[in-house]
């Protein structure tokens, strides 16, 4: 789950780009923008920073387009190659951020692995949660997954459902025109 300062953070940030002088921000805060954007899963967002960012930032800060490398393999829903770009150096300003994109990627995978495989090979459950075999045993056993040692295929346990909330047809209509507004604007 996405913190709430890092909620906080992306409106400050998308407020400031909006409000400077010159209409953009400085390499820092869209590496920064950028990164939040992955980590709460808006690649839309992401894709259309990553366009309007200027070329002359893109070029000072290399790690704008590592960020970038990471955005692009979860685009084409790579994972273990978007694993292996978080593994890069990252700044202060934005290895926090990183880091929870790594988990909340992780966190994603497994929760899909649950609800979408009735078994799985170790090496897989591995290669799309980003991590090493014994981890995903580990986790596996955490979780009261069957292993069979014999095959390595992992039976996940799927969760029980959660209440869902019923969102009123207003509520839905509402959501709509928000995203309409959103893409005419």
């Amino acid at each position: 789950m996405i913190s709430e300062d890092l909620v906080s953070t992306c409106a400050e940030l998308e407020r400031q780009e909006l409000t400077s002088p010159t209409g953009e921000a400085s390499p820092q805060e869209y590496a920064q923008l950028l990164a939040i954007y992955l980590c709460q899963s808006d690649l839309c967002n992401a894709k259309f920073l990553w366009k309007r960012i200027p070329a002359s930032a893109k070029s000072s800060n290399e790690e704008l387009s590592l960020i970038w490398k990471v955005g692009q393999c979860m685009w084409k829903r790579d994972y273990p190659a978007a694993y292996a770009a978080l593994q890069a150096p990252w700044s202060d300003n934005v290895r926090h951020i990183m880091t929870t994109l790594q988990e909340e990627l992780r966190s994603r995978a497994i929760d899909l692995i649950a609800n979408a495989y009735s078994s799985i090979a170790l090496s897989d459950l591995a290669a799309m949660a980003g991590i090493n075999d014994r981890e995903a045993e580990r986790i596996s056993n955490e979780r009261g997954w069957i292993i069979d040692a014999e095959t390595e295929m992992v039976h996940p346990v799927r969760p029980p459902p959660s209440s869902q909330v019923i969102t009123s047809s207003e509520g839905q209509l509402n959501k709509l025109t928000d995203y309409v507004s959103f893409l005419e604007n």
